[in-house]
Parts: structure tokens; C-alpha cells; sequence
């Protein structure tokens, strides 16, 4: 991954160090300091071609200190749909910050209703409309979620941009809204969950493969029943769509930087009627309660489940 340029422009007062502005090179020892690293990634929706997002830098807070501010030299675009499964771009990579706690990060983005596509979304038919983040333009993307860089440590996050989530497209609105819904992973904490899913299962679901091959929902927890996604706690912590290999004639799916917990896993080719803003009613198939270890890739392979035998008269 290229690393960006970036400068670091806080007033740091009330912390012994300085962060120069074409690395983060400190004239204090690692006692007092750690590397941070921060990525994003995209649990993807299948009703556009690109979402492209404008960032034009990343803020912490420390929990005893002023907020450390990283602004990219030019702004970066990316296109968070190329971020599927354990795909994900660098934002700042070994930037050297205060030892501590922090309380917050903050992602800086270009992504006004303004009339400019900075950030934006591309349909399948090559039509783009304007992608905005309310008060984007003055407070970004805010994660409130603490974290700690240790002290000659290193910190390693990535920020998961779930789309499902995300989008929603207001009535008399000429933009699309970005409605934040992401996580942070700790990328020592994380492993990823694949597999394939049965031809026939696809087919029995699909009105048609050819168009849609469905989605499979990761929900926090063992035997979870799955639900749609709808704003409510029964959301599932991710979705992964399905993807056909021609030349394997096998469909696959990912699911990265998924943090170490049980999981349930459920199947579905209702992903395009799944209103994030509304409750609906989707079909699901093939569930089935997973375990993700560290640094581990689990495979579960979504199959026909075989005819029972009549029972012995």
C-alpha cells in the first residue's frame, strides 16, 4: 500500500511531542509514543457500481490532550465497492502519535450537498448522482469508539463503511445520503469467514442467478434468528454479496476483518428489496453458527441439505 503525504496541523501544548509534516517523525523516545495505522473497507451494496468517497484527512482525540489533526496533502478518492471481504485502502500508515488513551477518530471528508461530486455513487446503467454526508463538510465521519495506542507499540485499525447500511436516497432530494453506519476492528483482534454456496441453493432462491446471486448476513452470536436490515438490534453485523467464478462455475463469498466472536451466517437472494429504513420480510436459507479465531480464515460452505429418510414403520 502507498503511504500518503500528509501534515499534521494541531497544537500540541499540553503533549511533549512534535509531529513533523512529511511523516510523523517525533523528537520523543517510543517510551512515550506509538505508530498508528487506520484503513477502511466496505460491507457492500449490490444496488450500485461504484460509491466513491472524497477523504481529505483523519483526526484523533486524546483522552488528555488536544486533537491530533492528519491532512492528506490532496484529497483521496475511493471507491469503497473495490473494498470487499478482506480488501481495504490506507488512509495513514505508522504515523507516530502519543502513548495513551484517545477518545474518538474522526474521518474528513469531501461530501457536501453542494452540487459537486467529490464523493459520489455510480449506478449500474453509468449515471452518477451526488453523495453527501450531513455536516460533512465541518465534523466528517465521527467514530466514538476509545482506543489505545501503547507505548513503542503499534495501532492498527480498519474502518468498515457498511453500504447496506448506509445509503438512503430521501424523497425530493437530488443527492444521495451517506447515514454513517461503520465499525472500527482492531486488526489484531479480526480473522475472516469464506466459503462457497450450493449451485442448486442459488437457484431454488433466484428468480434469476444471472442478475442477482444474493447475499449472506453475519449476525453477532450463535444460533441468532436473521432479520433484515432495519435500523433495529436485530441488524446483522455485516453482509458479504455472492460472487460467480465462471470458469470454477462456483460461487463464493468473504467476509473480512470480521472481530473474534460465534457468528450466525444466513443465506438470502432478497437483498434488493431490504429497505435499511424499513422492516421487511426476507427470505433466508442455510443458517448456520460459525466461530472466528484470530488471524484465521473460517470456511463454512452453505449446502443442500439432503432429503431426510422416511422413518422406520
Amino acid at each position: 500500500m502507498v503511504k500518503l503525504p500528509t501534515s499534521v496541523m494541531t497544537g500540541l501544548a499540553a503533549l511533549p511531542l512534535i509531529i513533523s509534516g512529511c511523516g510523523g517523525s517525533s523528537s520523543s523516545s517510543s517510551s512515550d509514543t506509538g505508530t498508528l495505522s487506520i484503513g477502511v473497507t466496505d460491507a457492500p451494496v449490490d444496488s450500485a457500481a461504484a460509491v466513491v468517497v472524497s477523504f481529505t484527512g483523519i483526526a484523533i482525540k486524546p483522552a488528555d490532550g488536544d486533537e491530533i489533526e492528519f491532512t492528506f496533502d490532496e484529497a483521496r478518492s475511493i471507491d469503497l465497492l473495490a473494498l470487499q471481504g478482506s480488501n481495504s485502502a490506507s488512509l495513514i500508515e505508522n504515523e507516530v502519535v502519543p502513548a495513551g488513551e484517545y477518545n474518538w477518530m474522526r474521518l474528513m471528508v469531501n461530501a457536501s450537498n453542494d452540487g459537486t461530486l467529490d464523493s459520489y455513487l455510480e449506478n449500474t446503467d453509468g449515471s452518477t448522482v451526488e453523495l453527501y454526508v450531513p455536516s460533512g463538510s465541518q465534523t466528517g465521519l465521527k467514530l466514538v469508539s476509545g482506543f489505545t495506542v501503547l507505548a513503542g507499540g503499534s495501532a492498527d485499525f480498519t474502518i468498515d463503511f457498511d453500504l447496506r447500511k448506509s445509503l438512503t436516497d430521501p424523497t425530493g432530494q437530488t443527492a444521495i445520503k451517506l447515514k454513517p453506519a461503520l465499525r472500527v476492528i482492531d486488526n489484531a483482534e479480526y480473522g475472516t469467514i469464506t466459503g462457497t454456496i450450493a449451485g442448486e441453493m442459488i437457484a431454488a432462491q433466484c428468480a434469476d442467478a444471472s442478475l442477482d446471486d444474493g447475499a449472506v448476513y453475519a449476525f453477532s452470536g450463535a444460533d441468532v434468528t436473521p432479520a433484515d436490515v432495519s435500523g433495529a438490534e436485530t441488524d446483522p453485523l455485516t453482509t458479504a454479496l455472492v460472487s460467480y467464478d465462471a470458469e470454477s462455475g462456483a460461487y463464493s463469498y468473504e467476509l473480512g476483518f470480521m472481530p473474534v466472536d460465534s457468528y450466525t451466517l444466513s443465506y438470502t437472494c432478497d437483498t434488493a428489496s431490504d429497505d435499511p429504513e424499513a422492516v421487511d420480510e426476507l427470505s433466508f436459507t442455510g443458517t448456520a453458527s460459525v466461530v472466528v479465531t484470530a488471524g484465521a480464515t473460517t470456511t463454512y460452505d452453505f449446502a443442500v441439505a439432503a432429503p431426510q429418510e422416511p422413518a422406520a414403520q
